[in-house]
């Protein structure tokens, strides 16, 4: 059933799937702050598929997560510098009730309001301006306290997260926006043209037949990098690819390329 509505995410963390279905594959998540268009839904309004407004990523959100904002206040949105947030696990007030928020969470809070939001709000967290584009040491930073953060597919949060997720949410609290996936950000920059070439903060991608970019990672050294594999983690890098701490299960990964999108 096809249908136009704007929502914004007010849960921590929300699934978004590539079908109507809870057992489908997770594609991306939705955290506290995500705004999206909504394009269709389901003849009993159980689902609806959603366009997420930051990287355009589509997916089916289960209708009782959603949260109906008006076009005006989506619009909104979409010009205003609010705050994303840099600690890992934060709480906030919303309509007087606790809720705790990770990082990378957009929050409205703004120096430049365009109207009033209707929406009881409360937050005295660590954050930036969301478009503030910060140094290569921020987005290192930033990129270490994912640490341990244990693998999921299609998750963009500390407590679980994905290869191409991780690098897009390091790059988003820094400033900068990627696409979703791996294939598509390994487009975006400028190409760097070796191992040898690059610095901190460039993006590496890897293949496992030489042709399709299937696993990313940050340049933290210029031998060491930090990437999610089974968990986040830093391992060693070379012009062959990656190889793990644990000399007994080196990783497969073979660099494909490099890419930069910090100035």
């Amino acid at each position: 059933m096809a249908m136009l509505d704007y929502g914004v995410c007010r849960l921590s963390v929300v699934p978004v799937r590539r079908d109507p279905d809870e057992t489908a594959e997770q594609v991306t998540q939705l955290l506290f702050g995500d705004h999206y268009e909504v394009l269709e839904a389901t003849p009993d309004l159980y689902w609806g598929k959603i366009k997420v407004y930051a990287d355009q990523c589509e997916g089916w959100l289960e209708w009782k997560q959603h949260h109906t904002i008006s076009e005006e206040y989506f619009n909104q949105i979409n010009k205003t510098d609010y705050k994303i947030t840099t600690e890992i696990a934060s709480p906030v007030l919303y309509k007087k009730n606790p809720l705790t928020i990770v990082m990378g969470s957009i929050v409205p809070i703004s120096s430049s309001e365009l109207f009033k939001v209707e929406e009881q709000f409360a937050y005295n967290g660590e954050s930036k301006g969301l478009g503030q584009r910060r140094d290569v040491e921020f987005l290192l930073a930033i990129a270490r306290k994912y640490l341990s953060s244990p693998y999921q597919w299609g998750g963009k949060s500390p407590f679980g997260i994905d290869h191409s997720g991780f690098v897009q949410m390091v790059f988003r609290i820094s400033g900068y926006p990627l696409q979703r996936d791996a294939g598509q950000q390994a487009n975006q920059g400028k190409k760097v043209r070796s191992l040898a070439e690059a610095r901190p903060g460039d993006i590496l991608f890897f293949s496992s037949n030489g042709k399709e970019v299937g696993h990313c990672g940050i340049l933290i050294e210029k031998d060491r990098i930090i990437h999610c594999a089974g968990h986040v983690r830093i391992d060693s890098v070379s012009e062959q690819g990656i190889l793990s701490q644990d000399a007994s299960a080196p990783l497969s990964f073979r660099l494909h390329s490099v890419r930069r999108v910090t100035p």
